[in-house]
């Protein structure tokens, strides 16, 4: 009976931390990438895009080749202080919501798409494959740059190059901030990731990977 009732509250708790993660999220969002944004306390992904790493450059980029932050200041520049609304699929490896989000009556990820700031993200859906296209023929966005890595391959290879420095191939830096929050930082996160410092005796840590870093507490960095 004991058992039988301990699962029935674990089903009863994930449940409701399931019907949590698909509610409607509503309000004015603050973007922390090109496919990222949070409302209040909410981290969100975009569903369906995949926009490059902020730290990342594309090779003869009109906007200082940085074309991470013009995908990101695009994303600001057209949310303006509207309100959003996100409606979740599920979460994702680093713990954010995956939503569907618009502006009115327009789609965000379409938008990102279609403009030119972002790939469709074809690992997980081919939605927005054709609209990628277009974009591609018309210059827009980023692709008015000479050469554009995939944001996948950027942080593949940023990842190996990590692996490559750190203690026993472990790139992930687990840092302890000074209000004591415990923070990861990935490769990819660029200056971010390679100004950290980690000192051990701080209780500070690596690991080798996101899934290793939640389990022990830690949260990941917005950038």
């Amino acid at each position: 009976m004991v058992a039988f009732l301990a699962l029935t509250l674990g089903a009863s708790a994930t449940n409701e931390a399931l019907a949590t993660d698909l509610a409607t999220v509503r309000g004015q969002a603050r973007v922390i990438d090109g496919d990222t944004i949070a409302v209040g306390n909410k981290v969100i992904r975009l569903l369906d895009i995949d926009a490059p790493v902020l730290a990342q450059k594309c090779d003869g980029h009109r906007s200082s080749r940085a074309c991470g932050k013009a995908s990101a200041d695009a994303l600001a520049a057209k949310v303006g202080t509207a309100a959003v609304e996100c409606v979740p699929a599920q979460r994702d490896d680093y713990d954010r919501i995956l939503a569907r989000c618009s502006v009115g009556d327009e789609d965000l990820s379409t938008w990102s798409v279609s403009s030119g700031w972002s790939f469709a993200f074809v690992r997980y859906s081919a939605r927005l494959v054709a609209e990628e296209q277009a974009a591609r023929a018309r210059g827009l966005g980023i692709w008015a740059a000479d050469e554009v890595q995939a944001p996948w391959d950027y942080r593949a290879r940023r990842w190996d190059v990590a692996a490559q420095e750190a203690p026993e191939g472990y790139p992930i830096k687990g840092n302890i901030s000074k209000s004591g929050e415990r923070i990861y930082h990935v490769p990819w996160t660029g200056q971010f990731h390679d100004r950290t410092k980690i000192d051990t005796c701080k209780g500070e840590r690596w690991f080798c990977s996101v899934q290793e870093a939640q389990a022990a507490g830690w949260r990941a960095s917005y950038r």
